[in-house]
């Protein structure tokens, strides 16, 4: 059970990782895999942006994401 919870997690980070990278490039939101990305990850960093201001113009929220995902990882898999 705990590995099934640990690849969740990894795949989340990781699908976290990929929008954020995506987000640099002009990409075809109609795209369904852009969208998947965008379905899964946007209600949670919507959440966060409500929280944490933009920083010079550039959205922390996947970064902030990414480190409490890694806390929350580490604290029920360790």
């Amino acid at each position: 059970m705990l590995r099934l919870l640990d690849l969740i997690f990894q795949l989340y980070i990781l699908a976290v990782v990929i929008r954020a990278v995506i987000s640099w490039f002009s990409i075809d939101l109609n795209n369904p895999f852009i969208k998947f990305l965008h379905d899964i990850t946007e209600p949670i960093l919507s959440k966060i942006r409500n929280i944490v201001p933009l920083v010079g113009g550039m959205d922390l929220s996947p970064l902030v994401l990414i480190i409490v995902l890694s806390i929350l990882r580490r604290i029920i898999i360790y």
